[in-house]
């Protein structure tokens, strides 16, 4: 992969998780490297050299599924191509949003363009024209059950390739075959192997795992500056971050957490302030096992991460065609297997959306701790309200995170454990990947908010600890607020203020330089 900031080229390495966010969300456009594309004719040449033998080769000269048996006439195999893709559309739900759509096209073309799945360049080539033409195939989202690939849902991209199905352009729905005709593309006519490469692999989980890894890295940060910002907001101790306790406990995640929060709150007025003859000795676990909480998060998202990235390098159809030097000349080889299969990204997943649970989970306790007027050593109001009985202040911000939170902890049950067997039992062990990679996607939107009414809130606390001020971090990321949310003279809503920092969140703003696990 060679990426500038206006092209990707394809060159048979591995795609990066910003690569594909490029390519989705920034219309970035991709190009096939010359040189994958001479390979990957040879690699086809190859293969119907094999299959000229007359050999049994699954899925360019037989059924598919439970019909493998089935030997097919060589008349048919072309038809046999554009048949499966029909037939295998049978998505269903809300549409995938364009930038998921986009992003399995780039990483499923990249898996192709790697010279093992036996298809011709012009076939990726229709790919990359109709993502640089700004074609996106309308895919249902739910139909991929995560093994022998994400089946319905590429089928759907495959059927706007062949100029069926509709897409969008523009924002605006066309009939697949009207939208190429005024882009200048000629559907593409499926050969031998064509139909089967498109849909037999792991592209929509691969693609919504790393649009998921890539929104869960600002989220992250965005939680770091909130844990920081609530520490000072609410007169924590910060002693909790003492370098020794995190050493002898040898956890990395743990070490690199409380060393960012260490540097946010790095020239503090408020810790040393009551760092002295405080009599709360110790304060709730939402505040004083931060770093612990935020480590393991850390290191799950990065195990998640690298799962993802392993996948954006690979080739995940079947079966494959690999060059054998044992024969004369050099021989070709088609080999079945189940690189499909997407128990891995299906785990790792699962995972993420554990973590993403803990995040939001331990930030809501914070925006409670905060609220609720207990603590009367941290000079907060109830509600924050200026006016209390008078002013409810940000009294059901703390609901609306509660309310994120139930709805995480319900998609935080791991997809994965969940196996129902297809196509009369030959597919029998599936990962559910798919809806793990659904279900992360809504995991983040909703961490992220949390995150959000936490910052709402802590940047509020923070202004009754004034005139003192907080770290050099902290103040940088309540200046960042501030600057698109007034302080809380008044009632007022506060659901646009929680989008805006939400935004802020998603673009990256918050991100902490100090933060190295990420």
């Amino acid at each position: 992969m060679t990426h500038t900031s206006s092209t990707l080229t394809l060159d048979g390495r591995a795609l990066s998780v910003d690569a594909v966010a490029a390519v989705a969300r920034d219309g970035v456009r991709v190009k096939l490297d010359e040189n994958c594309a001479r390979r990957m004719s040879q690699v086809r040449d190859g293969m119907l050299a094999t299959a000229a033998t007359g050999d049994a080769l699954y899925g360019i000269n037989t059924g598919f599924g439970s019909f493998a048996h089935v030997r097919l006439p060589r008349d048919q195999l072309a038809r046999l191509q554009t048949n499966i893709v029909r037939s295998h559309a049978a998505g269903v739900g809300d549409p995938l949003d364009d930038q998921s759509v986009r992003g399995m096209m780039v990483v499923l073309a990249a898996s192709l363009a790697r010279g093992h799945s036996g298809v011709r360049p012009q076939l990726v080539e229709s790919i990359l024209a109709h993502l640089n033409q700004g074609l996106t195939p309308l895919v249902p989202s739910r139909g991929s059950v995560g093994a022998s690939g994400d089946l319905a849902p590429l089928a759907h991209i495959a059927q706007g390739l062949i100029g069926e199905g509709v897409m969008r352009v523009e924002g605006r729905v066309m009939d697949a075959h009207d939208a190429q005709r005024a882009a200048g593309i000629e559907p593409i006519v499926l050969q031998e192997k064509e139909g089967l490469a498109l849909m037999n692999g792991t592209h929509m989980m691969a693609a919504l795992g790393a649009l998921a890894i890539h929104d869960a890295r600002n989220v992250l940060h965005g939680a770091v500056a909130a844990t920081a910002m609530a520490m000072d907001g609410c007169r924590g101790a910060a002693s909790v971050l003492d370098e020794r306790i995190h050493h002898v406990r040898n956890q990395q995640g743990q070490m690199a957490a409380a060393a960012a929060l260490r540097q946010l709150l790095q020239n503090s007025q408020i810790g040393p302030s009551h760092a002295d003859n405080d009599p709360r000795v110790q304060d709730p676990y939402s505040l004083r096992a931060s770093p612990q909480v935020l480590g393991a998060v850390m290191e799950s998202a990065q195990f998640a991460a690298q799962i993802i990235e392993n996948e954006l390098g690979a080739v995940t159809d079947n079966p494959l065609v690999f060059e054998s030097q044992t024969g004369p000349g050099g021989a070709w080889q088609v080999r079945s297997g189940a690189n499909f299969h997407g128990m891995p990204l299906a785990i790792a997943l699962d995972l993420l959306k554990i973590a993403l649970c803990h995040l939001a989970g331990i930030a809501e306790r914070r925006i409670f701790w905060a609220l609720s007027g207990h603590d009367k050593e941290n000079k907060l109001p109830a509600h924050l309200s200026a006016q209390p009985g008078v002013h409810s202040g940000y009294m059901i911000v703390q609901y609306t995170a509660a309310a994120c939170c139930n709805e995480l902890r319900t998609l935080a049950h791991p997809s994965s454990v969940g196996n129902i067997s297809t196509c009369a039992g030959i597919e029998d062990y599936n990962s559910m990947g798919a809806t793990s990679a659904l279900h992360a996607r809504d995991a983040i939107r909703l961490t992220r908010d949390v995150i959000a009414c936490e910052l709402l809130v802590m940047a509020e606390a923070i202004d009754y600890q004034r005139p003192l001020l907080s770290g050099t971090g902290v103040e940088h990321a309540h200046h960042l607020v501030r600057m698109k949310v007034k302080r809380l003279t008044d009632d007022r809503s506060p659901a646009p203020d929680i989008a805006a920092i939400s935004a802020l969140i998603a673009e990256g703003a918050l991100r902490v330089p100090a933060l190295s696990l990420l």
